[in-house]
């Protein structure tokens, strides 16, 4: 028996007067209203109205009950709009992740936006260029770069990026512009500490290539490495998004465009849950809406 509907039936039939009348208010059948109020006083074990063939009286357990019936659906209504404001205005603290770079540039900015549409929630933004255990490590929501394999996470696409090869203008000149991929062996190559011994970015005819490139410079955080290859310091392998504004400004240029390989995925993920925290639904919303930020 669903006992909230027969408390709502009972209340009905007293404000009422009547089980035809209740009937009517809640837009229900007259023996459905019947049903429920013989199977509730059975649970109760008592008796809550007296009937005769015109009209129905509260008895006294029936007007103690009341009371508390209507108590209760008052506050079971006062919590659903609690609820469903909260839809509207999430409320709590929510946990971003991304890589640290691409973070910088595009979700804590993001994020920021966010925070100041919803001011009654507490936002927090982790970047780490580390795979993270959204569910060990108690985060709502990641943004990753590459291809999933956590199937335990739900995964929605927001754009893609590219692994690109750059140098800056002075260094070509200096160097000359590589033509293939293998010209990389012969030129100072600036790299990142913790990456691949070997430069993965490239194909050649379909074919991936393994490239054991040399240098002299080596970071173990990309942005000093962009800024070394944008000083003439050598060629670089970085994210598109990690070069993007010296590009634009003419201070690295694109190398090797036709040998790339095809670009990587980027994605909003959370774990697979039918019911989603409100915070975590309108912040999926909200990066989707703004999802340019994200294109490469």
């Amino acid at each position: 028996m669903d006992r909230v509907r027969a408390m709502e039936v009972f209340v009905a039939i007293a404000d009422h007067g009547g089980l035809t009348a209740a009937a009517r208010a809640l837009d229900s059948s007259l023996p459905a209203v019947v049903r429920t109020l013989a199977a509730y006083e059975k649970h109760l074990g008592v008796r809550l109205f007296n009937r005769t063939t015109r009209r129905v009286t509260l008895t006294d357990e029936g007007r103690q009950h009341l009371a508390a019936c209507r108590e209760l659906l008052e506050r079971l209504r006062g919590a659903e709009a609690e609820l469903a404001s909260g839809i509207r205005h999430p409320t709590g603290h929510l946990t971003v992740t991304a890589p640290v770079l691409f973070g910088q540039l595009h979700v804590a900015p993001v994020v920021t936006s966010f925070a100041a549409r919803h001011p009654q929630l507490r936002c927090t933004v982790l970047l780490v260029d580390r795979v993270v255990n959204l569910l060990e490590e108690g985060i709502d929501v990641g943004v990753r770069i590459g291809r999933l394999e956590d199937s335990s996470l739900v995964a929605q696409p927001l754009g893609s990026i590219r692994r690109v090869v750059v140098a800056s203008p002075a260094y070509l000149r200096r160097h000359g512009t590589p033509r293939h991929p293998h010209d990389l062996l012969e030129r100072n190559c600036v790299r990142v500490i913790g990456g691949a011994p070997e430069w993965t970015g490239l194909q050649d005819g379909g074919k991936a290539l393994k490239l054991a490139v040399r240098g002299n410079l080596e970071f173990n955080h990309v942005l000093p490495a962009v800024q070394a290859c944008a000083a003439g310091a050598g060629v670089g392998m970085f994210f598109s998004y990690q070069v993007a504004p010296l590009v634009a400004q003419g201070r690295l240029k694109l190398l090797l465009e036709r040998f790339e390989q095809p670009p990587r995925p980027i994605s909003i993920v959370y774990p697979h849950a039918r019911l989603l925290p409100a915070r975590t639904r309108a912040f999926i919303e909200w990066v989707r809406k703004d999802i340019s930020a994200f294109r490469d």
